[in-house]
């Protein structure tokens, strides 16, 4: 009778994970694990650079590999063309039991494209002043909408992170918080944007190019302690390459605090 129990149990929780949503995939360095989307891929993101997802960038597609070398777990942020968002847990493993994931919409945690009135945008037709009223409602209708952290830099009490980075129109909306958690406040020199390609460690081949940010959404002159603060910049739309990476800097006004976070893409 115990036997019987036990082994009924066992069936009903077998049933029960079979039915939970994928949230964790295992992969390693020696082979391809392929993730197959019920869209084309525009974005995937991993938390770690020892977690590599590859895609094509050029002409999307419906799936892109996954390898891992041996390291702490991470995250993988994918970003389908319909605008849905998929979000897992990495992690390694020497052994594989799946190679091959066919992910359904069902998994989607949402979709970065908000309803939002576009009564207010014609294309071209524009004026500036008219263009900032945009470009404001629209980031006030993002820093109201639900957010999940792409990425994430600490440093010495402070901490940056970026949110959301939405395409819209003719531009991107990165969504950016600060919070302060150092015991003193933090003044705020500038917060600028530059993208990155090559090799850091090889100064010939490694080149920052800083991007131009067309409207600033509730920069704050300053975070006070135990606070956090979030804004938006937007800036002209643009699509990193297969060697480049994001740096969002925040540089302390009148001290040597400085917060460099780096991502792909």
């Amino acid at each position: 009778m115990k036997t019987f129990i036990i082994y009924t149990i066992l069936v009903w929780s077998l049933a029960i994970n079979a039915q939970q949503p994928l949230d964790t995939i295992f992969a390693n360095d020696q082979m391809n694990v392929a993730l197959f989307f019920p869209n084309q891929i525009r974005q995937g993101i991993t938390g770690k650079d020892n977690f590599v997802f590859t895609y094509n960038r050029e002409k999307e597609q419906y799936f892109g590999l996954l390898q891992a070398k041996s390291g702490e777990e991470s995250n993988l942020l994918i970003i389908t063309k319909d605008g849905l968002v998929y979000s897992y847990i990495l992690k390694y493993s020497k052994q594989l039991s799946k190679l091959n994931y066919f992910i359904s919409e069902d998994e989607s945690i949402g979709n970065e494209k908000p309803k939002f009135n576009d009564s207010l945008y014609v294309a071209d037709t524009l004026n500036n002043k008219d263009k900032d009223l945009y470009y404001k409602k629209f980031s006030e209708y993002l820093l109201k909408s639900k957010s999940s952290s792409i990425t994430t830099k600490r440093k010495k009490g402070i901490v940056l992170r970026l949110l959301k980075m939405v395409y819209h129109k003719e531009e991107v909306y990165l969504v950016i918080e600060i919070k302060n958690n150092s015991g003193i406040d933090f003044e705020i020199d500038y917060l600028n944007i530059s993208r990155v390609q090559g090799n850091k460690k090889r100064k010939a081949s490694y080149q920052s190019l800083e991007q131009e940010v067309i409207y600033k959404h509730d920069m704050p002159k300053a975070v006070v302690n135990n606070n956090a603060k979030r804004l938006v910049y937007v800036l002209p739309k643009f699509v990193l390459g297969e060697n480049e990476k994001l740096i969002i800097q925040v540089q302390e006004l009148k001290g040597r605090r400085r917060i460099t976070l780096m991502t792909k893409l």
